[in-house]
């Protein structure tokens, strides 16, 4: 397969939810140079995962710190300032107006940009229903991605049935960041707002994240360079 352009390569941010950290070093040398671009969540970072960005970032990859914070202002903004010396790129909080305003203010100049995490994409209109919310998944996210946006934000984490709205809400500039892509054939797990990898660039998915479809694939290098590809021709 031909070398993918680096700004489609990173466009794909493959999620290393594995166990250990020895587990995450070996699927990254598998990958070499097809992925630019990874995210450490829960499982990763609490098992020792954190130490693992400045690292990446010396080996020039980007790093997507996902830890949702949601907390008193005060706590969220001494975690980002924690966080904004690792070197990432990304770290999501949940869109909670003083979580999110805590954090734009606490990353100062470090660089690290900000995703407001709008509605989990598990989630679903009775799910929100169950856990006490009035709105709907959509009017939720909406009402969300605008607070965001006026807050200072640098993105959204959304469904990708949720990118074409709000790109049109939000402008051109600001990132959309969606999980929930599952390639043509793969299993929708507990995902339940999904899309493809060319149907969530071609509504204006800025970054998509894939997990399972990559790591737990049979040649893990083979399927992240099938989903640059398609991120490529649906420019």
């Amino acid at each position: 397969m031909a070398q993918a352009d680096p700004a489609d390569r990173d466009r794909l941010i493959v999620a290393l939810d594995v166990p250990g950290v020895d587990t995450a070093k070996a699927m990254i040398d598998k990958l070499g140079d097809s992925v630019g671009f990874y995210k450490i969540g829960y499982q990763l970072a609490y098992a020792g995962g954190l130490a693992l960005v400045p690292q990446l970032v010396d080996a020039g990859k980007k790093v997507f710190v996902d830890l949702k914070l949601h907390d008193i202002g005060n706590t969220v903004a001494r975690g980002v300032e924690s966080l904004s010396s690792l070197g990432a790129t990304f770290l999501t909080v949940h869109a909670y107006p003083q979580t999110m305003r805590a954090a734009v203010e606490a990353r100062g100049t470090s660089g690290l940009k900000i995703l407001a995490v709008t509605v989990l994409t598990s989630y679903d209109d009775a799910d929100l229903t169950d856990a006490g919310y009035a709105l709907g998944v959509r009017d939720l996210v909406e009402a969300r991605a605008r607070q965001a946006l006026a807050i200072g934000a640098d993105g959204l984490v959304c469904s990708p049935e949720e990118v074409a709205h709000l790109r049109g809400i939000v402008g051109p500039a600001m990132a959309l960041v969606t999980p929930g892509i599952r390639p043509a054939g793969s299993a929708a797990g507990d995902q339940k707002r999904i899309m493809t990898p060319a149907r969530a660039i071609a509504a204006g998915a800025s970054h998509l994240v894939v997990g399972r479809p990559v790591i737990e694939a049979p040649d893990p290098k083979q399927a992240a360079e099938a989903i640059v590809a398609e991120i490529a021709q649906a420019k």
